[in-house]
């Protein structure tokens, strides 16, 4: 769930934890983006991952996009492509 309270992690966290899942038998994972007002504490709770972008708010637009450029990042790392932060 992307939520302003949630981790701010790394790509090469981000792409451990997504590893862990996959290596764990996880079937599948859904992202979420809050509404306006965010998400409910009920919501939070529910949730195995709370990720953040930092505190910033973002359009819905542009956190989908900055999503799937994460996404494609820790393919790339758990993938073992060279990753340019590495180190």
């Amino acid at each position: 769930m992307l939520d302003e309270k949630g981790k701010n992690l790394g790509s090469e966290e981000f792409a451990a934890i997504l590893g862990r899942w996959r290596d764990d038998g996880m079937r599948e994972c859904r992202f979420v983006i809050g509404a306006a007002d965010g998400h409910s504490d009920d919501e939070r709770a529910s949730a195995d991952l709370l990720l953040s972008f930092g505190k910033a708010t973002w359009p819905h637009l542009l956190a989908r996009a900055m999503l799937m450029e994460q996404l494609f990042r820790a393919t790339a790392i758990l993938a073992g492509h060279p990753y340019h932060r590495a180190g």
